[in-house]
């Protein structure tokens, strides 16, 4: 039985057998892995602003703290945070690292670029600010989740509404009126 196992397990994987079973298997991690991109994850803003939060309040220089937290970001704030990180590495000043590159960002990178430019000319605390953004943008995704969650009830309901109407009337009401259309008409009264 063993001999067969391993007669088996070498025609399957031959002399570059391990080769071949890494090929299928990093195919298969291709096929998955843009699946699983696909489906925007509402939360990864808000996450991505706790991290710059997070590196800022550390004490980390403003342009640290956005190329690391472009790793974590969506690929329009990632591409943001990394322009303006690269570009406060490079000396350019905030006004101008922060500016608005012109494609279409989201609300809350628009919020962000606005609160970096606007911190870097008042000389207000950056990581508060970036922390209060991610508490609005949690609190936007949970309102998006929520009405999404009430459009399918009622989605659902207008189905089982259509089902067990037409039982209940011809279940409930039907044998009711029937019933006292036949004791009308018997009574004499037409």
């Amino acid at each position: 039985m063993s001999a067969a196992l391993l007669a088996l397990a070498l025609l399957m994987t031959g002399r570059d057998g391990g080769a071949r079973l890494a090929a299928m298997r990093t195919a298969g991690e291709r096929t998955e892995r843009p699946a699983r991109r696909g489906i925007a994850d509402p939360l990864a803003a808000a996450s991505t602003f706790d991290v710059l939060a997070a590196c800022l309040s550390s004490g980390m220089a403003v342009s640290a703290a956005a190329s690391a937290a472009a790793l974590s970001a969506p690929s329009g704030l990632a591409k943001v945070l990394t322009r303006a990180a690269d570009m406060l590495a490079l000396g350019a000043d905030a006004a101008t690292a922060w500016s608005d590159p012109g494609s279409p960002l989201d609300d809350h990178t628009r919020a962000l670029l606005r609160l970096a430019r606007r911190s870097a000319e008042s000389g207000t605390a950056l990581a508060r600010g970036v922390a209060e953004l991610a508490i609005e943008s949690r609190s936007d995704a949970a309102d998006v989740a929520r009405g999404a969650a009430e459009r399918a009830g009622v989605l659902i309901a207008a189905p089982l509404g259509v089902c067990y109407l037409p039982a209940f009337l011809c279940l409930g009401i039907v044998p009711v009126v029937a019933g006292l259309a036949g004791d009308v008409l018997q009574s004499g009264l037409w």
